[in-house]
């Protein structure tokens, strides 16, 4: 099923209500997640970043800082797991510091449930079938996240991602926030393979080398 017409506009209608909901429901844990990252971290204490939405559209998504700015002699950022701080991985293991990104899904930047969205930079890396994940707006959480999330390496994450573009229903969405809230009791898959975050994707054609990447 297409993500079009009354099954758009029904998605949409989920994604702000619930939204908007859940973002006033976690204000109190923003507000304190926001004074511990000032008081440890320092300012901002939001990360901000330009991340591709529906068709690779360029839009601002945010999170609460996770990592300090450490750099080496050279000046360019340490390895994430030299600048991960305790507080950014207390964060990231209860998934607080995604919590931000529910005015992105209020302000219709993103969906609560579709493809991750990643950087900017991996736009040319895809390959055209990866490239189908951007037929949907990216979400909090995905059929991806549910089934493996950083455990997972790209070629099977992207193929999850299609998986979904290919058979997304509203009662899938509705399985996948269900599952979603199962793992993040469970706090499974946070990272992969010995690195904070994701690697980087290079895919076919690399060009950037040594970049951190704080999306996962």
């Amino acid at each position: 099923m297409k993500q079009e017409g009354l099954h758009l506009l029904a998605k949409q209608v989920l994604d702000r209500v619930v939204g908007a909901c859940a973002l006033v429901a976690a204000a109190p844990i923003c507000g304190l997640a926001a004074l511990v990252v000032r008081s440890r971290l320092g300012s901002p204490v939001l990360f901000s970043q330009a991340r591709p939405g529906r068709g690779g559209r360029p839009f601002t998504i945010y999170k609460f800082r996770t990592m300090t700015d450490a750099r080496d002699e050279t000046g360019n950022p340490l390895p994430d797991h030299q600048r991960m701080h305790p507080v950014g991985e207390f964060l990231r293991k209860y998934s607080i510091d995604e919590l931000p990104q529910l005015w992105n899904v209020v302000r219709g930047d993103l969906s609560l449930v579709g493809p991750r969205p990643l950087l900017m930079q991996y736009l040319p890396r895809y390959s055209p079938r990866q490239a189908r994940r951007h037929e949907v707006l990216p979400g909090i959480t995905g059929w991806a996240q549910v089934n493996g999330r950083n455990a997972l390496d790209w070629p099977a994450k992207f193929e999850l991602d299609v998986w979904y573009v290919e058979n997304w229903s509203l009662l899938l969405d509705l399985e996948i926030l269900l599952r979603t809230t199962v793992a993040l009791f469970a706090r499974d898959s946070i990272s992969h393979g010995g690195h904070v975050t994701m690697p980087e994707f290079m895919g076919p054609s690399p060009s950037t080398i040594g970049q951190t990447a704080e999306e996962a």
